[in-house]
């Protein structure tokens, strides 16, 4: 059975909206909200260059070369005749100006003052320094190796030899191989001491293969749920009073990229399905190659019930 999307036992915080889970499936990692940190925050915008989104990243740089241009313009203006085939002073003509002098793009505008001139040779300078850190961090961003792995949008609680196994699976998207590949998997749930103190605490999980020399098309993770297991002679209603969430973390080497990559995932109680089983992905085509079906990758079925 499917344990209920609405319970009465669903994990609240203080507002009574649902707790935030610590990883989203499908989406960028949250950020934290960090109070009391001191000023040496701000030298850290490189880390913040490269985490923003690319719409904002983008816009980012185009906010600082409208403002560059923007400044130096109104150096310009400040001498109307200092520019040849300008309108005397004509603001959008000096934005042209300096715009066409940090391209170097050659232009009928030409710098005719002494004034001007200075500016210029100001105006290259910062070019020059604009366009060197906007490549280096366009290549740090492109170059910044990730993980295209597939995680099954629920796991499983269905027998395995005959013990119940939580199980979930991965999958390498690039179809390529990723070498000495490891998971660490963690639950993540609500404990209260003998002194009544209530804390979130993380709790290593065991699984039965936790690294694969060669991990290249389909991978199921599992948990046997046994008399170590936090898990063990749980109820549904147990499970929601912990407020649990299951983390994953992987790691290999991409063999094309010769970099370690990370992928990251987890489940909640609402994303596990008891009595079910995945269906089968694998398959080898006439000349022997070996296929993995993603279209059916997050499918399940119930398992049949024995007489």
């Amino acid at each position: 059975m499917t344990i209920p999307s609405r319970h009465p036992h669903h994990p609240i915080d203080a507002s009574g909206k649902p707790a935030p889970r610590f990883v989203n499936p499908n989406a960028r990692p949250r950020r934290n909200v960090v109070k009391g940190q001191d000023s040496s925050r701000w030298t850290d915008i490189y880390h913040v260059v490269l985490t923003a989104p690319w719409w904002l990243f983008f816009l980012g740089l185009l906010a600082l070369f409208g403002s560059l241009n923007l400044f130096f313009a109104s150096l310009y203006v400040l001498d109307p005749q200092g520019i040849s085939h300008a309108r005397p002073g004509s603001f959008w003509d000096a934005c042209l100006f300096s715009v066409q002098t940090i391209a170097s793009v050659n232009s009928e505008m030409i710098a005719e003052s002494t004034y001007v001139n200075v500016v210029v040779s100001f105006e290259a300078f910062f070019g020059i320094l604009y366009m060197a850190t906007v490549t280096g961090v366009m290549f740090a961003r492109f170059s910044r190796p990730y993980a295209r792995v597939l995680f099954s949008k629920v796991a499983v609680i269905a027998p395995f030899d005959g013990v119940p196994t939580l199980m979930f699976r991965a999958a390498n998207q690039r179809g390529n191989q990723i070498f000495d590949a490891s998971v660490s998997v963690s639950l993540a749930r609500q404990a209260t001491t003998l002194e009544g103190v209530t804390m979130r605490r993380f709790e290593e999980l065991k699984v039965q293969r936790s690294r694969s020399p060669l991990f290249a098309l389909s991978w199921t993770i599992m948990h046997v749920i046994d008399e170590k297991s936090p898990f063990y002679g749980a109820s549904i209603d147990q499970l929601y009073d912990m407020q649990f969430e299951i983390l994953i973390l992987l790691q290999g080497t991409d063999d094309t990229l010769a970099d370690v990559i990370y992928a990251r995932h987890s489940y909640t109680p609402d994303e596990i399905l008891m009595g079910h089983r995945f269906v089968d992905v694998l398959s080898i085509t006439p000349n022997g190659r070996r296929v993995v079906d993603l279209n059916r990758f997050h499918d399940t079925e119930p398992l049949l019930s024995s007489s």
